[in-house]
């Protein structure tokens, strides 16, 4: 597993790499995309849509089950990553690199563990 030390992560196994004070990228989790298994369909947020943290912003349907990606954030969705829509396997294969959403105007965030405290609680 894959934790970088740049990032936080949240309980529901998403990442948030802060861009600055109010502007964020947002994906899943290396623990995520492998507990999930193969990724065949992901159900983007649209630009402008307002997210808030700890509830769902979109969902990701894998071979096994589809699953609610919640929003470690509160703000609004500034840019999706729309090869998503046509390679949904990008999450499998590069989790940290294939964000699925930007978001601006952050004003508020869920709880966020750093590396060491998100590599701990998979553990568990």
């Amino acid at each position: 597993m894959n934790f970088p030390a740049e990032l936080k992560y949240t309980k529901d196994h998403e990442w948030i790499k802060t861009i600055d004070e109010t502007t964020a990228l947002v994906g899943i989790t290396d623990f995520a995309q492998s507990e999930l298994g193969d990724l065949v369909y992901i159900n983007l947020p649209q630009e402008g849509d307002e997210v808030t943290a700890e509830e769902a912003f979109c969902d990701v349907e894998s071979v096994k089950a589809v699953s609610d990606v919640m929003s470690p954030c509160t703000g609004v969705v500034a840019e999706v990553h729309t090869e998503l829509e046509d390679e949904p396997q990008m999450l499998n294969e590069d989790p940290y690199g294939a964000w699925i959403a930007r978001i601006k105007d952050i004003s508020a965030y869920g709880e966020l563990m750093s590396a060491g405290e998100y590599e701990a609680f998979v553990q568990k």
